[in-house]
Order: structure tokens, then C-alpha cells, then sequence
């Protein structure tokens, strides 16, 4: 029997965990900071993507995610900060986390909004202490051929996930399993 060193172990666990570590204290924003943010994210995905844009008009809501950290060597996590627009104007401030353990390596960061089309949809992510994201409504993340075809009279899922600004070497991108929790960012 083949016996394992803990230092196979211990040093994938040590990676993951400063990552997720730099990355959560990388994102401690103040409520106007995150504001900011979030509007030059939504400048930049509704100028690249007119689905988007579209769909926002006629959203309950738009939850956007302007730069989540991500990354791994085996074990990795993802750490972002954002806010819930409602009418255009911010109704709260979330946070989106997720832990990860497999073959991976490396770091990226992206952005990501969500666009909740029906009112069920948003009352759910508001009434709970914390959401894992593909338990409860139903999520599409809209990809380029999508986005293409899609119109707001096609559009007939809970919410729809949008990514935009990736950089960084490391592959897949998702929301699946990704807990968002509202909290209190400092004044």
C-alpha cells in the first residue's frame, strides 16, 4: 500500500485556502466603492451585449457581481461583492462565494450579472439568509450563441446569468453551487 505524504496534502490546502483568503480581503469595498463598480460593469456588458441590455429593461431586478476572484491548485474558492438593482436604483449588497475541490490550477477574475425577470425570482433571493445558486429558480447562463438569438419575448426562465471582463488563466466559469449572501458593506 502506497502511503501519502502530508505534504502532498497539506500544501494544495495551504494554496486554496490563502487564495480564497487574498481574495476576500482584496474586495472589502464601502457601499458607494461597490456602487461605482457596479455601474461601470453594467456599462461595459450592456454595450457588448444587446441581449443583456434588453432584458434588463424589463427585469425585476439586476444582481451584478462586478469582480469575483477566483482561484485554485486543487482547492479552490471564489469570493465577489456586489448590489441588487431594482428600478435602477441599488435595493441591497450581496456577496457570492464558492469553494471548489479537484483538478484545477490558477487564478482568474470576471464579472458577472444576474437578471431576474419574474417577481418570484427576486423575492426568493431577498427573503433568504443565503442562496445556493441552483436550488430554487431557474438559472440559464446565457452564452455568446445565446445571447445572439435571445429576445425579451423568448425570455422565459426565473433569471439569466451574464459573465463579462475574464481575465486570468483558469478554466470554466459558473455560478452552480455559488452561495450569495446580502450583507452590510462599510459606509
Amino acid at each position: 500500500m502506497k502511503q501519502i505524504k502530508k505534504s502532498s496534502v497539506l500544501a494544495p490546502l495551504a494554496a486554496g485556502m490563502i487564495v480564497l483568503f487574498f481574495a476576500m480581503s482584496a474586495t472589502a469595498e464601502t457601499a458607494a466603492e461597490i456602487d461605482q463598480d457596479v455601474d461601470v460593469a453594467l456599462a461595459k456588458l450592456y454595450s457588448g451585449s444587446p441581449a443583456a441590455k434588453a432584458l434588463s429593461k424589463e427585469a425585476k431586478g439586476v444582481l451584478v457581481f462586478p469582480n469575483v476572484i477566483k482561484g485554485g491548485l486543487i482547492l479552490g474558492g471564489q469570493y465577489g461583492v456586489g448590489a441588487l438593482l431594482v428600478n435602477g436604483k441599488t435595493q441591497g449588497y450581496y456577496s457570492t462565494a464558492a469553494a471548489s475541490y479537484g483538478l484545477q490550477v490558477g487564478a482568474q477574475s470576471f464579472g458577472y450579472a444576474m437578471i431576474f425577470m419574474k417577481d418570484t425570482a427576486l423575492d426568493y433571493l431577498e427573503t433568504r439568509a443565503g442562496w445556493e445558486v441552483g436550488v430554487g429558480p431557474s438559472v440559464v447562463v446565457v452564452d455568446d450563441g445565446l445571447a445572439h438569438s435571445m429576445t425579451t419575448s423568448t425570455a422565459q426562465d426565473d433569471i439569466y446569468v451574464f459573465f463579462f471582463s475574464q481575465t486570468g488563466l483558469m478554466a470554466g466559469l459558473g455560478v452552480q453551487g455559488s452561495k450569495i449572501t446580502q450583507f452590510q458593506p462599510d459606509k
